[in-house]
C-alpha cells in the first residue's frame, strides 16, 4: 500500500464504524433536540424546523471537530480507527472543520435530488442507501483506499492500535 505504514482500515470496518457512529448520534440528536425544543418553547414538531436543523448542524460540527482534533470519536475508538493528516499527524481543529463540511457529501447529494421530487419514504430510503453505497465504494478507486472527502480535506483514516491500560 504505502511506505509510511499508515494503512487504511477495510471498507467493511469503516462502514461498521459509520453505522455505529450513526447510532451514537441518535443520543446527541435526542438531547440536542430536547434542549432546543425546551429553550425555544417549540410545541409542534414542524415549528422552528429550520432552526432545529441549523442547531443540529452546529452541534454535529462541534461534536465531530472536537473529537476528530483529538484523533477519534467514540465509534472510531471502538473500531480502532484514527483520523490523521496526510503525514500521519493529529489534525488541527481547522482541518477537522474542513473535513466536517466536506463529509456532508454523504448526505447532501441525495437531499438535492429528493427535495423537489416528493417521493415516498421507501423511495427516499433506497436513494439514500444507494448513494451511501456508491460513495463508499468510490473509495476503492482512491490510490490509498481513502474516502474522497478525506482526500479533499487532507485527512485519512488509519488503523489504530488499542491503548494499553
Amino acid at each position: 500500500m504505502e511506505s509510511t505504514g499508515l494503512t487504511a482500515p477495510s471498507l467493511l470496518r469503516r462502514m461498521a464504524c459509520w453505522v455505529y457512529e450513526s447510532m451514537l448520534l441518535f443520543g446527541v440528536v435526542f438531547i440536542s433536540g430536547y434542549l432546543f425544543g425546551t429553550l425555544s418553547q417549540t410545541r409542534n414538531a414542524m415549528d422552528n424546523r429550520h432552526g432545529l436543523q441549523a442547531f443540529l448542524f452546529l452541534v454535529f460540527g462541534i461534536y465531530f471537530v472536537w473529537f476528530w482534533s483529538k484523533g477519534q470519536t467514540l465509534a472510531m475508538k471502538t473500531w480502532h480507527i484514527r483520523v490523521v493528516d496526510s503525514a500521519g499527524n493529529a489534525i488541527s481543529q481547522k482541518r477537522a472543520l474542513g473535513r466536517y463540511v466536506l463529509s456532508w457529501v454523504w448526505i447532501l447529494p441525495p437531499l438535492a435530488v429528493l427535495w423537489p421530487l416528493g417521493l415516498t419514504a421507501g423511495e427516499t430510503g433506497v436513494i439514500f442507501l444507494g448513494w451511501i453505497a456508491i460513495w463508499a465504494l468510490l473509495s476503492r478507486f482512491h490510490p490509498e483506499r481513502q474516502f474522497w472527502h478525506d482526500a479533499w480535506a487532507g485527512t485519512r483514516l488509519v488503523n489504530s492500535k488499542p491503548l494499553s491500560r
